[in-house]
């Protein structure tokens, strides 16, 4: 794992967005550069800490793998997860980058003068659903042949009597009168660096402009409710153990309907009493008595959906070693047709607890040929 944004904050890995706030502008003032205090190292790294830990799709990926990908803006994969159905390229998003030195512009602004720079206007500050993680246990069996399952969970839906607006529609909007429908305020302010604008989303309509004549009585004007969700999902044959799936827009739902989560839901498969699985192979014991060995005889096999087949043990075979079969492993995931792995078969010789007379007279004569 890489630096520990938490231990670098000071803050509890459950800390809230509130405690990582207060903690990093406690921090940017202490160690800025301009300060009796300051140490330029130290501000750096918790500017690092604090753009991650702000972040939620960032915070979870760094509480997932301890660390953040470069393409995470962009939905492109997660490291371990390439391969995966969903994850595909949805077209580049830019960032933009002033240089390490700079950090972020918009949080030391916010640290030292309680907001950011004026400008442009600003979104609405609406709460964009959270991403949900769920597990999904399912048999080997199931991962060769594929299977449906169906989840149930409690989660923030839309509400469905307002349509997720979060207010009754026929009554309509009137303008903010706290921004005058700009969605924002501004003042200016007077520092060492000289006078800026600060500007900050109304708390009064959230960045709209505009707020409802009557809310909606069942959400309480969020647009959302905690409800049961239920979602189909369809597990592919081939599927390993730790993969995960995404369904999108199958998360939490965002306020005002401003944005729903996503579901990644993680396979697990459970141990076989008769087959080990290695990537897609398997690998099984086989219990055989020797003459089946020296004979070359066919012995009986299943496979793991129960179908039956044989296997001829080739002449001068080592038992030491394992018996490939080809074609007769685990379905290769997101590959089209019957294309399978192998399966590897560890035979051992069963030896008979007493010989007849007649027999140890045949060992004896085999001994000598051999």
């Amino acid at each position: 794992m890489g630096k520990d944004y938490y231990h670098i904050l000071g803050v509890e890995r459950s800390a809230s967005e509130d405690d990582i706030k207060k903690a990093y502008r406690k921090l940017a003032h202490q160690y800025h550069p301009d300060k009796a205090t300051g140490n330029e190292a130290k501000f750096k790294e918790v500017n690092e800490a604090y753009q991650v830990l702000s972040n939620k799709d960032k915070r979870a990926q760094y509480d997932r793998f301890g660390n953040v990908s470069d393409n995470m803006g962009g939905q492109g994969p997660m490291p371990g997860w390439e391969g995966f159905a969903g994850f595909g390229g949805q077209g580049a998003q830019w960032n933009v980058n002033f240089g390490e030195d700079m950090g972020d512009l918009g949080d030391i602004f916010e640290t030292f003068f309680g907001g950011g720079m004026g400008g442009g206007a600003r979104k609405p500050a609406y709460k964009r659903g959270a991403n949900i993680e769920a597990h999904e246990t399912i048999t080997l069996e199931e991962a060769f042949t594929g299977v449906k399952r169906k989840l149930r969970f409690e989660t923030y839906v839309e509400c469905p009597h307002c349509a997720g607006l979060g207010y009754e529609k026929s009554k309509g909007l009137s303008k903010c009168t706290k921004c005058k429908g700009r969605g924002e305020l501004r003042e200016e302010r007077r520092t060492i660096l000289g006078n800026f604008m600060q500007t900050r989303v109304c708390p009064e309509c959230r960045g709209k402009g505009e707020v409802p004549n009557e809310k909606c009585h069942e959400c309480k004007g969020t647009g959302r409710k905690v409800s049961s969700r239920e979602v189909d999902i369809d597990i592919a044959k081939g599927v390993e153990d730790g993969q995960v799936i995404k369904l999108a827009g199958m998360g939490e739902a965002g306020e005002f309907g401003s944005g729903t989560g996503d579901l990644y839901v993680v396979v697990r498969i459970k141990p076989h009493s008769h087959f080990e699985r290695r990537r897609e192979d398997l690998v099984t014991e086989k219990e055989i008595k020797v003459t089946d060995a020296l004979l070359e005889k066919d012995i009986e096999m299943a496979d793991i959906d129960g179908v039956k087949y044989s296997v001829k043990i080739p002449a001068g075979f080592n038992l030491s070693e394992p018996l490939k079969v080809s074609g007769r492993g685990m379905p290769k995931f997101g590959m089209f047709g019957s294309s399978r792995g192998d399966l590897h078969i560890h035979l051992s010789a069963k030896l008979p607890k007493s010989l007849s007379h007649k027999a140890k007279k045949l060992l004896e004569d085999l001994d000598k040929e051999l």
